[in-house]
């Protein structure tokens, strides 16, 4: 069967809980038009995350590769369109903090995604679902990830990948005190939603 590699984060800086965590674990094993979902979970660690996403590629073999991240303060599901060869912010889980950064040294200066973010966020509106497109990854672990996922697809034909932001789950909107936040119910509705707009792209391509 067909895979999708979908991945998520554990919970990192002042976020004690990760949502995209929970909808990954909640899909793992979901079918949906022929596909299989797969769900992991990435540590917040530059190094480690970039490896293990490399290592669930290699044994997975997935055609659709979906990385989510939090982007705790938002509105809306935000597709993401771009990921840039720079690594710089915040101190990761174990501390590192890197400045002005390379992802990869002589690398592209960034990667486009050619997952259907237009489509995605024209359905997830029309079903009564606040949505953009957003034109930045951040230069933190998001973007690292969805870079690395799209090395992954430019080298390999057919491949499809890039990355989705969702706003903070009402579970952490209340522990945090500053943000707002979503039914996780909703948050799990607008990834399945996506999805199927991804396969359905990619099986009419």
């Amino acid at each position: 069967m067909t895979k999708i590699l979908l991945t998520g984060f554990v919970p990192f800086l002042d976020y004690k809980i990760n949502p995209t965590m929970q909808i990954v674990e909640y899909l793992n094993g979901n079918l949906m038009d022929g596909y299989e979902i797969v769900g992991r979970t990435l540590s917040v660690d530059f190094q480690q995350s970039a490896q293990q996403l490399k290592q669930y590629i290699a044994e997975i073999k997935p055609e659709i590769i979906i990385s989510l991240g939090l982007a705790g303060g938002r509105f809306k599901i935000t597709p993401e369109r771009i990921a840039i060869n720079v690594k710089d912010g915040e101190p990761d889980n174990n501390g590192y903090t890197p400045v002005d950064e390379s992802i990869y040294d002589g690398g592209e200066d960034a990667y486009i995604t050619n997952l259907p973010i237009r489509s995605m966020v024209d359905r997830l509106c029309k079903e009564g679902y606040p949505a953009e497109i957003s034109n930045t990854a951040g230069t933190y672990l998001c973007n690292n990830i969805m870079y690395e996922g799209l090395v992954y697809a430019t080298q390999h034909e057919g491949i499809r990948a890039g990355f989705i932001h969702i706003p903070a789950s009402f579970e952490l909107a209340i522990q945090h005190g500053k943000i707002p936040g979503w039914n996780i119910q909703d948050l799990i509705t607008c990834i399945k939603l996506c999805i199927e707009e991804t396969i359905h792209a990619t099986t009419n391509n």
